[in-house]
């Protein structure tokens, strides 16, 4: 009869002990100490409409969050991880060739990728060798370029991708240097850790302007047909 006592007993003492661990964990509970205990999960297209849906409850009527929805048919399939950049753009844009024939308009690029920083723009590039061919590819962050270069560069000639930040590329599009009518791609940046083990929208600022952006223009432009988003 003793034993059901003692089991009892025993349960209590467990108790406190692992709730403290866990109230512990939970006031910390860096991005850090949940991807050491899991592996990263791949982002999938209702991560970033789970995003939206969060960032603009509250203060949308129902009619104005619906306009915010993006089907499926929006995405391009996701990187699941095992992709490099360049293999990856590979599998969702095989006509690429095509597309950057046809391209011949001014103030716009076929594709737009974005990403946390200035220094994750220039690895993106370099690892997009393999796919972009001999077309070209603008930088549209602020760090070291003035937005007035950029614009004239977008006047003056023809390019095919854009890379960079999303406060950049926003203010691009306010200021009319860039137009997003020729856009057919918009890639973001979203599996990518950085040394504080943060993606893209763990970042508060950046996770606004990319929010900002989408809402200006894109998600408009994805519900039309005429954009696709992918999640790298």
């Amino acid at each position: 009869t003793l034993q059901p006592t003692e089991c009892f007993l025993s349960q209590p003492e467990e108790k406190p002990e692992t709730t403290t661990i866990k109230a512990k964990r939970r006031k910390k509970k860096t991005i850090s100490d949940v991807l050491q205990k899991s592996a990263p999960k791949p982002g999938v297209p209702a991560d970033l409409q789970n995003l939206l849906s969060q960032h603009f409850a509250g203060n949308r009527s129902v009619i104005e969050m619906e306009e915010l929805k993006l089907s499926d048919s929006c995405f391009l399939p996701a990187n699941d991880l095992s992709h490099s950049f360049s293999s990856y753009l590979k599998e969702i844009c095989p006509k690429w060739a095509k597309l950057r024939r046809n391209h011949k308009e001014k103030k716009s690029v076929v594709m737009l990728v974005i990403c946390s920083s200035a220094l994750r723009s220039l690895e993106l590039i370099k690892s997009m060798t393999a796919f972009k061919g001999d077309c070209r590819v603008l930088k549209l962050f602020a760090k070291h370029i003035k937005i007035k270069e950029q614009m004239n560069m977008l006047e003056k000639g023809v390019f095919h991708i854009g890379v960079g930040t999303p406060g950049r590329i926003k203010v691009l599009v306010e200021q009319d240097g860039l137009c997003l009518s020729s856009t057919k791609y918009m890639i973001l940046d979203w599996n990518w850790r950085d040394q504080k083990l943060r993606r893209m929208m763990d970042i508060p600022e950046i996770k606004k302007e990319t929010i900002d952006l989408l809402e200006m223009s894109i998600i408009k432009l994805c519900r039309e047909g005429s954009v696709k988003l992918g999640l790298f």
